[in-house]
């Protein structure tokens, strides 16, 4: 596995275990899992947001299904990301499997507030455990010179779950609420029989057998699922190169406190900057626009990460910067102009798409960057803390802007990406760098093994 620094791979380093670790029928199974698993995230956390139609729901009660999202996600996160530590990789994703298929026969049948907040919070559980492992296990078992561009394209599925959902919507709504429920509860049935099929074809991360000392175990996997060739490389860390192993000590030698700061900052700016403006905006001030804005979001964000198959070019501190500025000047843009596009549907979708725009750039490599900075033995642990304190205060903002005017409402917005700016640009002063090519060691130090 590469391990590069935070240069581009140079022609010199080609003897090195990246030259010769080649792409695999268990890396597209891998792969695949991954991101049918991210669609499957985003459709769990968008269902809410559609499932306030299904019945009468007092404003209060709005805000609770609404915050529903967050709150049953950071609670999987927060029980299944320590578990994968603990149990193993592989395992937590089965234990996800089943509580999507149980939550969507349970929607099926929901024909009450109640029980749909029931049912919604069986697949937010289970989408929490499935997004912490994800973001932990990618990095661990996908090849490390296509490591950035595979955990970008795979975090680009999450994208497919707003429009997804808004085309089921819309096509199930012809036919009642009751067709409707049934065409939601359908799409997770269906997508979690396939992820079934395709996640018996894949194994252990090998790098957590290792951390955990279970040698034996890691060289079992490696030589029945990877080419001979391929053995060495799977079962072990990778060789230093003088480059790699100075990148290595500069991430080992980036604070705690930085890592923890940077990874909260800009996944709570992320997740509340894009879900203020898609989740929340549409109930709370454009109610009959809901399903359109998440079509807008889905389908803008989804062509922007198609520049992913570039991402082991890019530098990720440089990114996750342009990413984060362009979201904090359009939301000013937006808050600016909120009297003129109240009136203008056109103008409204307009900054939509350019905040989208920014908004995929952001959440690619803030997504990305949480999961790649921490040693493997705690990997889903840290993983956890960030996403369960971001989201958090994620849901803290929904129900502190319950009762703001449209021009409040914006203007947070603003603050909230001033917040990811902030950490942003301290990460890109004294990070570590992660992108162009650098293997786990040169991301998360030696600890990254």
């Amino acid at each position: 596995m590469n391990g590069d620094s935070g240069r581009r791979p140079a022609a010199s380093h080609s003897q090195g275990p990246a030259a010769v670790e080649r792409w695999t029928a268990t890396d597209s199974w891998n792969f695949a899992s991954f991101f049918l698993g991210m669609f499957l995230v985003s459709y769990a956390f968008g269902t809410a947001t559609i499932a306030t139609s299904w019945v009468h729901v007092p404003v209060v009660g709005r805000s609770l299904l609404l915050s529903w999202s967050p709150l049953w996600q950071i609670l999987g996160i927060a029980v299944l990301g320590p578990l994968a530590d603990r149990m193993g990789r592989r395992p937590v994703f089965f234990i996800t499997l089943g509580l999507y298929a149980a939550g969507g026969v349970g929607i099926i049948f929901s024909s009450s507030y109640h029980l749909i907040l029931i049912s919604l919070a069986v697949v937010l559980f289970a989408s929490g455990g499935e997004l912490n492992g994800i973001l932990v296990t990618s990095h661990e078992v996908m090849p490390a010179r296509h490591r950035g561009k595979t955990m970008m394209l795979a975090i680009n599925a999450a994208n497919l779950g707003p429009l997804i959902l808004a085309a089921v919507s819309l096509l199930g709504g012809r036919h009642g609420i009751e067709g409707e429920r049934l065409a939601v509860a359908s799409a997770f049935l269906f997508a979690s029989v396939c992820l079934l099929l395709i996640r018996l074809h894949t194994p252990e991360s090998v790098r957590w057998l290792r951390s955990r000392g279970r040698n034996r175990e890691a060289d079992a996997v490696a030589r029945r699922h990877y080419s001979q060739e391929q053995v060495r490389d799977r079962q072990r860390p990778e060789e230093e190169t003088a480059g790699a192993a100075a990148a290595a000590l500069v991430a080992a030698s980036t604070p705690l406190g930085l890592r923890l700061f940077a990874t909260c900052a800009t996944i709570f700016a992320g997740t509340a900057g894009y879900g203020l403006m898609t989740y929340v905006l549409g109930p709370d001030h454009l109610p009959k626009l809901s399903p359109q804005i998440l079509m807008v979001a889905g389908i803008t964000e989804l062509l922007v990460g198609l520049f992913a198959f570039w991402a082991d070019r890019w530098s990720r501190k440089l990114t996750l910067l342009v990413g984060h500025v362009g979201c904090f000047a359009t939301s000013i843009a937006i808050a600016i102009l909120a009297p003129a596009w109240r009136d203008s549907i056109g103008l409204f979708f307009a900054l939509l798409v350019v905040l989208n725009i920014f908004l995929a750039i952001e959440f690619l490599a803030s997504t990305t960057l949480q999961g790649e900075v921490w040693e493997t033995r705690r990997r889903g642990s840290y993983t956890a803390i960030v996403r369960f304190v971001s989201v958090g205060l994620y849901i803290a903002t929904i129900y502190l802007t319950q009762g703001f005017s449209l021009a409040a409402f914006t203007w947070f917005a603003v603050l909230v990406w001033a917040i990811g700016v902030s950490a942003a640009l301290a990460w890109y002063w004294r990070g570590a760098e992660t992108g162009r090519g650098a293997g786990l060691n040169a991301a998360a130090g030696p600890g990254g093994l």
